[in-house]
């Protein structure tokens, strides 16, 4: 059966409601607050409640936060393939969402940003099995350098799914060079596709990317309350939206990408992938926190009655 190997980073959410965000040096009080495990933890979650099994690649700490993101990760059933990192906790993320549903990130990185090329050593990779990357794995050259190079040297019948991110470094860094002919998938939000392209047009952002992947590569850009466009081999189709109330954007796109893939693992077409993505993160936004990618019955009724 398939798995997604996920090889991004669990941390531990600090949520906080608030009417806005302060000016600098002000002062404003939450309406809620409350820790989630998230980061990662939202994609892994996402596919895991829509039948993919699912295996954390990463690192988690010894520590209050390190146990929070274990007890997380085992209710959804994810499976660990590290024991906990001696002498460090899990990272922290400071996460503010604004009435707007708009939110803020401030991250603090813990255990979860080291890797070693002896860690990854011990993962048994099957055919079938999906792999998952994300921008944030590549901040840290320790990390990033051993993941490429264990990336690059596994077959490549083995499909690989990346998520940019907003910190993504450039398109023409030695490491991103290595890695963008190896992606089979591509996973973003429309603003990060622009920022990583240098673009300002949808269309030239697709086409771009297009030219730097693998030629039979599958691009996703999310596009908000608009759905999502999918261009495969020059073609590009937007799969539309659907119609809610938002009150949280924190985790929409992981939901999004989660669903995606569980989608695609299943067999599904693109399309029909994309379209059950589209509902799992209009879902997502209804609800406060993280980790609120439906499960396949909550994707069903909404693609049955939306």
């Amino acid at each position: 059966m398939p798995r997604l190997l996920h090889t991004g980073q669990v941390i531990i959410d600090l949520v906080m409601a608030l009417p806005r965000l302060p000016a600098s040096g002000g002062d404003v009080l939450a309406e809620s607050a409350c820790f989630e495990a998230g980061g990662g933890f939202n994609v892994m979650a996402a596919a895991a409640r829509n039948g993919l099994p699912v295996v954390y690649l990463g690192r988690h700490g010894q520590g209050r936060f390190g146990d929070l993101a274990r007890e997380a990760m085992q209710r959804e059933g994810v499976r660990m393939s590290l024991p906990p990192s001696a002498g460090a906790d899990t990272g922290l993320c400071v996460a503010l969402t604004e009435a707007s549903a708009e939110r803020t990130f401030i991250s603090h990185i813990g255990a979860e940003g080291e890797l070693s090329a002896e860690d990854l050593a011990q993962v048994e990779v099957a055919p079938g099995d999906y792999l998952y990357v994300s921008g944030y794995s590549l901040l840290q050259e320790s990390k990033a350098r051993a993941l490429v190079d264990w990336l690059l040297a596994l077959p490549r019948s083995i499909p690989l799914m990346f998520d940019p991110g907003p910190l993504a470094g450039a398109a023409d860094s030695p490491l991103m060079a290595a890695l963008l002919p190896r992606i089979d998938i591509w996973s973003s939000n429309r603003a990060e596709a622009l920022h990583f392209t240098a673009t300002s047009q949808l269309a030239e952002a697709l086409a771009q990317l297009q030219d730097w992947l693998s030629p039979a590569a599958l691009l996703v850009l999310r596009d908000g309350p608009r759905g999502c466009w999918i261009s495969h081999q020059g073609r590009a189709v937007q799969v539309p939206g659907f119609k809610v109330e938002a009150v949280d954007s924190n985790g929409a796109g992981d939901a999004h990408a989660g669903v995606l893939i569980a989608g695609l693992a299943a067999g599904l077409e693109p399309l029909t992938a994309a379209r059950r993505a589209n509902a799992a993160a209009a879902i997502a936004v209804t609800r406060r926190g993280p980790a609120t990618a439906p499960g396949h019955a909550e994707v069903d009724a909404l693609l049955q009655h939306g």
